[in-house]
């Protein structure tokens, strides 16, 4: 029997056998969760206890609490264009870490990314997107830039890339870095594929 309900999985190591292990329900065309009113009422009247903390792309093909198949209050969703990171973003993840006992940070990327397209075809024409968008290209950009523009698989390694400079940058925070190097706090990265549905971890 699948252990998603909240608060069941409580340390690193737990939090993410549990998240793909959902993965793989989706993927089998299995999954246990669904989005019933009785499961939403069952958590509504007390604390929240999720075991992990998501952070995605708002990419409308990647809704991160059906790909990992589970349930509500099990997981903490966060979504921006290509996961890219600001203060609002940071803080909520410090904020469900530090006063809701998260132990699992999760940096999901994804295949054939919009926003890490949009910053390609910047980089190589030399053309800004304007407004905030900049803001997520710039942030997007070092990715890029590391791959190289001429790279025939650019789109894709720079979105890999991306993960890993994200979850870098999660790892080192002040209120993060503590209980990352100490074990009780983990941040990972990994990727969506959209054809198949499967996620993969990537190494740091």
């Amino acid at each position: 029997m699948p252990t998603s309900s909240a608060g069941a999985a409580r340390t690193p190591r737990a939090a993410l056998a549990e998240l793909l292990a959902g993965n793989r329900r989706f993927v089998s065309g299995r999954p246990v969760h669904g989005h019933d009113i009785t499961a939403a009422a069952a958590v509504a009247s007390g604390d929240q206890q999720p075991y992990a903390v998501l952070l995605g792309c708002i990419d409308s093909r990647v809704p991160l609490e059906a790909i990992f198949d589970q349930t509500f209050g099990s997981i903490c969703v966060i979504r921006t264009g290509a996961h890219v990171l600001d203060r609002a973003v940071r803080g909520s993840i410090e904020y469900v870490v530090d006063q809701l006992g998260v132990t699992l940070v999760m940096v999901l990327g994804h295949e054939r990314c919009g926003a890490v397209a949009s910053t390609v075809e910047s980089l190589r024409t030399g053309r800004r997107p304007g407004g905030d968008l900049d803001y997520v290209v710039d942030r997007i950009a070092p990715a890029v830039t590391e791959v190289g523009l001429h790279d025939p698989a650019v789109h894709s390694l720079a979105a890999r890339r991306h993960v890993r400079r994200t979850v870098r940058t999660l790892r080192t925070e002040a209120l993060l870095s503590g209980p990352v190097v100490q074990g009780a706090v983990d941040v990972v990265g990994a990727l969506y594929d959209l054809d198949t549905g499967e996620v993969t971890l990537l190494a740091p």
